[in-house]
């Protein structure tokens, strides 16, 4: 048994956690504004809120990894995780932003069935990252985030092929295209950060 004289810094793990719950609740504010367009101001400012906390929690992050002597794995992991965990708030905004912004007025077929995908790959994702601190039982989720992302990427191309088939006005389909894609970063972050946490298991095996 390893002994250590400054014992690691676990006070990340409460914020990794804190980032992958925001994202949950970010998550459904999302689909209730997409599933009642035109947009309802008040939960783009719901989740504005959300993305401005998880800025905070990012700052947090970095602050400690600047005062920490010793990191529960290495901190760049760190770094990439917390970054990767707020793109997908980032990416949530961005999506509610645009819809508001563009004034969409009416449902686009699939964009429900992307959204409900999200929401089901950040509760993965709370999931994993609640299994961060011992890396216990974590390819199962691993495994469930690459299935529901490949189940998302068969989506956008569904819903770009609907979007592009002459059936819309040009405007439209620009305006829709932004909020789609915003919705499919959000999700590849997702999966970016999820590939950070299985390089700390393969490298803590």
């Amino acid at each position: 048994m390893r002994f250590r004289l400054i014992p690691r810094d676990n006070g990340f793990y409460p914020l990794f956690e804190k980032q992958a719950e925001n994202a949950v609740d970010t998550a459904i504010q999302l689909q209730k504004l997409m599933a009642s367009l035109p947009v309802v101001p008040g939960r783009v400012d719901t989740i504005v809120a959300a993305e401005r906390a998880g800025d905070e929690v990012n700052r947090l992050v970095r602050k400690r990894l600047e005062t920490a002597i010793v990191t529960p794995f290495d901190r760049e992991d760190i770094q990439s995780l917390a970054n990767s965990l707020d793109d997908v708030l980032d990416e949530m905004r961005a999506a509610a932003d645009l819809a508001h912004l563009h004034q969409l007025s009416s449902p686009l077929d699939g964009v429900d069935d992307l959204v409900a995908l999200l929401r089901k790959i950040v509760e993965t994702n709370r999931s994993l990252v609640g299994k961060l601190s011992t890396l216990h039982d974590v390819q199962g989720d691993l495994d469930e985030i690459d299935s529901l992302e490949s189940a998302a990427d068969a989506t956008y191309r569904r819903i770009m092929a609907v979007l592009f088939s002459g059936r819309y006005e040009a405007l439209d389909i620009l305006r829709w295209k932004d909020v789609i894609e915003a919705v499919e970063r959000a999700i590849n972050a997702v999966e970016t950060a999820s590939d950070v946490i299985q390089s700390i298991a393969v490298k803590h095996a």
